[in-house]
């Protein structure tokens, strides 16, 4: 099976060709991240494109789409959604949508909790917990959005004593509170924090195989909080 994975929901632009072979191992066709000025509108198809001709592929050798559904920039996810959505309608190829909290778990390749946390500035986070079982992480702690203070409690009560890693840039801005916060739990930071192609590939799969792929209507955007512009036409 050969996923096309895109996730455009932060900074980063992320975009891979992953092949996942018949004893689960995941094979790395493409893989290519941009995190320069341009808008991910301008560079997100030509990376598409630029990928699948150095790998001699085509969409038609394409198996499952996979994008990113958020939390993150309202923009971004739009168009990753959007691109994917064209991509499914044109070549009828199954699509699965993966949260960015969720995808940031894959970074990690051994942790039994992983604990994810995105920036979402002025003090607020994006951040859900999940488990490993079966090379699968299966998610513990529901999406929040919230103040870093009040989300790290809602984490601390809902996880009991354990071993936790922690993930994203949120971890790495508020890395002393977090330590702080869990003095008494066994707990790591990750090296990887950038949101993925390739994690985002990978949990796509794990979806599938539970029966979770659909066509374009499939995947949506997911929004926790109001955007910048919504929270400024209110005051």
């Amino acid at each position: 099976m050969k996923i096309l994975a895109i996730d455009t929901s932060s900074k980063n632009c992320s975009v891979s060709i992953v092949e996942v072979q018949e004893n689960k191992k995941f094979n790395i066709i493409a893989q290519e991240n941009s995190d320069d000025e341009r808008t991910h509108s301008v560079k997100l198809m030509p990376m598409v494109d630029d990928m699948l001709k150095k790998s001699n592929l085509s969409l038609n050798d394409i198996d499952l789409l996979a994008c990113c559904l958020g939390p993150g920039s309202f923009t971004g996810i739009r168009i990753g959604i959007a691109t994917i959505k064209a991509f499914a309608d044109a070549k009828n190829i199954p699509t699965v949508g993966v949260t960015s909290l969720e995808s940031l778990a894959y970074n990690i390749k051994n942790a039994e909790n992983v604990c994810s946390i995105i920036d979402c500035k002025h003090n607020n986070v994006y951040c859900a917990a999940f488990s490993k079982e079966n090379e699968q992480y299966n998610q513990t702690v529901e999406n929040i959005s919230n103040n870093i203070e009040k989300v790290l409690d809602i984490v601390k009560e809902k996880m009991s004593l354990c071993k936790i890693t922690f993930v994203g840039d949120g971890s790495i801005l508020y890395k002393e509170l977090i330590e702080e916060k869990f003095a008494e739990y066994d707990i790591s930071f990750a090296e990887d924090n950038i949101q993925s192609g390739i994690s985002l590939a990978k949990s796509a799969y794990f979806k599938f195989i539970q029966g979770k792929a659909g066509d374009s209507n499939n995947i949506s955007p997911l929004y926790l909080r109001k955007s910048q512009a919504e929270l400024l036409n209110k005051q």
